[in-house]
């Protein structure tokens, strides 16, 4: 049955009154132009340490952002307390968009992907010569997801003192990545700090390996002071007491304009969401050979084009096993 008729006007309708005597709510959301813009540091059971100009600012997320989380070096708008005093908190409005990600999934198998950080430039992925052994196929999956995210890969092998790297360089010399090889005496003297500094000017660099390889090490001895300094003003907050390596953590590189990202130590390196089709724009001498590859190839087939391509010195041969043997990782397990 029909409650009005066909001309009815505002009196007509009935209207339910506001019992908490509070205002309707409304989708209608405020543009918040006048936010300020800050840096995300780190994130600590959902309180976020940025940096807004020259000050460390807390702050936690708008409940507008639903569920799109804010990581580490992501660039975001911030409005209300942004003094940086103690006990003061900040809210985020707004997540500016990515140039670059580093995901990660726990395994092959696993749907949900880990933003691990945003923005970086870098990879500096970090693996030891002995003690423990180097795993050629987690740093090739490191090397994939860089690839994938935008990033520009660094490899550092430490503990050469224990171990020559000649293998591990000859295995990746195709590749043409940049790399440093460090020693435990050069760490202690600062002279392997030195070395990789070189790398990281002018760059976000995210810092990624597996448990005692040297990593948090190396980047203690790249930002002492600014490692000692974000960590209390953290615990300072949370009033807890938390290793350093739980969380990724943003540190500014001292004399220069560059950003040290430590992230956790990885047992594994899931790449679920990694498309193959992806992984041959990282191989600019390889991706115009691709032009005569039957539909959706999976270029490690008897039909691609690739072949021929570098039987005819387009190509270096070691370059199409590297793509290869990338393409492959997700077949096999990071301690193969």
């Amino acid at each position: 049955m029909r409650r009005y008729g066909k001309h009815t006007d505002e009196d007509d309708i009935r209207s339910r009154p506001n019992r908490k005597g509070n205002r309707p709510r409304t989708n209608i959301r405020p543009k918040h132009e006048d936010a300020a813009e800050g840096m995300v540091l780190t994130v600590d059971r959902g309180r976020l340490t940025c940096l807004v100009e020259d000050r460390v600012v807390m702050a936690m997320k708008a409940r507008e952002l639903g569920r799109k989380a804010a990581v580490v070096g992501d660039r975001v708008a911030l409005v209300g307390e942004l003094s940086g005093k103690k006990d003061t908190l900040a809210r985020i409005v707004r997540i500016e968009e990515r140039t670059s990600v580093l995901r990660r999934t726990a395994d092959d198998d696993d749907p949900y992907e880990r933003v691990v950080v945003a923005n970086a430039d870098q990879l500096a992925i970090v693996t030891a010569l002995a003690d423990p052994e180097p795993r050629p196929r987690l740093i090739d999956r490191c090397l994939v997801a860089a690839f994938d995210g935008g990033l520009e890969p660094l490899l550092v092998m430490t503990k050469s003192d224990l171990a020559s790297p000649d293998k591990l360089l000859e295995l990746y010399g195709a590749l043409d990545i940049p790399y440093v090889v460090t020693s435990r005496e050069e760490l202690e003297s600062g002279g392997a700090a030195d070395r990789v500094r070189a790398h990281l000017d002018g760059k976000i660099t995210a810092f990624v390996g597996h448990s005692g390889v040297g990593k948090t090490t190396l980047v203690n001895a790249l930002v002492p002071e600014e490692r000692r300094r974000m960590t209390g003003r953290v615990n300072a907050v949370t009033g807890r007491g938390r290793h350093t390596t739980t969380s990724a953590l943003a540190l500014p590189l001292s004399g220069t304009d560059g950003w040290v990202v430590d992230t956790p130590g990885v047992r594994s390196f899931g790449l679920a969401h990694v498309d193959p089709s992806r992984v041959i724009h990282a191989f600019p001498d390889l991706e115009p050979g691709t032009e005569g590859c039957p539909r959706a190839c999976s270029h490690d087939e008897p039909d691609c084009a690739l072949d021929a391509w570098v039987e005819e010195g387009h190509a270096d041969p070691a370059r199409l096993y590297s793509l290869r043997r990338l393409l492959a990782t997700r077949e096999r397990t990071e301690g193969d």
